[in-house]
């Protein structure tokens, strides 16, 4: 397999085989074998069943996460809207359906995000409701037992999502989630992102597939509860690695969180 390079990176080829007195095409595969061996973790701020049992302040700052990735999910102090990484941007997706840019000065008490670069894709063509959109996820991705995060460009006939409202500290969230507004829009393109988990981490992060959708002109989105979906891109990548951060603070070190909420987080996130 061939591939075209660019004279500066020619040059730069040619300086690393004079200094390790190694041939250009050694020098070649080493770089490409390191680079294809380095693994980007998938970094949750914390365990989801924190957020299901009611903890809704952490410490975790926007400006944080974003040294962790650049493409994710989750949601603000108090629940004060959802959340959606996109290009290293992360937009506030509010209770009444508007979106703005987040400051890097607000926190999170939960979210999920990693740099993303698809490593295998799908071409969407044809219409496929929200039963058939899943089932095409399903053949984009090779185990259930790994981790994936993923991204969907496209235009949807019908999209279906949600925004919490800002709530008080340690309100359950199964009881939020009865209250939340509901958006449905029509013939829109936007960006689905979001991420599939085993269901043996449940206590850690939403298992399955969990997506925030955004429209193409930032204006309107909130988390994914159905879509049908008309043409586009699915770009997946697999992880091996998931790197999860544990709240210093007071609430989180002294919460009981031996309850199995896997119920409550079905409930809540369905």
């Amino acid at each position: 397999m061939w591939v075209e390079i660019s004279k500066e990176m020619e040059v730069i080829i040619e300086k690393k085989a004079l200094l390790f007195k190694r041939t250009k095409e050694e020098v070649v595969k080493t770089a490409l074998e390191e680079y294809l061996k380095k693994e980007i973790p998938i970094y949750i701020s914390a365990p989801i069943n924190a957020l299901v049992e009611g903890l809704y302040e952490e410490d975790t700052l926007i400006s944080d996460i974003k040294k962790r990735g650049d493409f994710g999910i989750g949601t603000f102090n108090n629940l004060d809207g959802e959340m959606v990484m996109l290009g290293g941007e992360v937009f506030q997706l509010l209770a009444n359906g508007k979106v703005k840019i987040a400051d890097d000065s607000m926190q999170t008490p939960f979210s999920c995000v990693t740099f993303f670069k698809a490593d295998a894709g799908e071409e969407v063509r044809g219409e496929y409701d929200y039963q058939q959109f899943n089932e095409l996820l399903d053949k984009c991705i090779p185990s259930k037992n790994m981790l994936y995060s993923i991204r969907i460009v496209g235009l949807f006939k019908y999209v279906r999502t949600r925004s919490v409202p800002k709530q008080d500290n340690y309100r359950p969230l199964v009881e939020v989630a009865k209250e939340q507004p509901e958006f449905v829009y029509k013939d829109i393109r936007g960006t689905m992102v979001g991420f599939y988990n085993p269901s043996f981490i449940s206590s850690v992060n939403v298992p399955g597939y969990h997506f925030h959708f955004l429209s193409e002109d930032f204006q309107r989105g909130g988390h994914l509860l159905e879509c049908h979906m008309s043409e586009g891109e699915i770009g997946v990548q697999h992880h091996s690695h998931m790197d999860l951060g544990l709240p210093v603070t007071f609430d989180y070190m002294t919460a009981d969180l031996t309850r199995d909420t896997e119920k409550d987080l079905e409930k809540a996130e369905r």
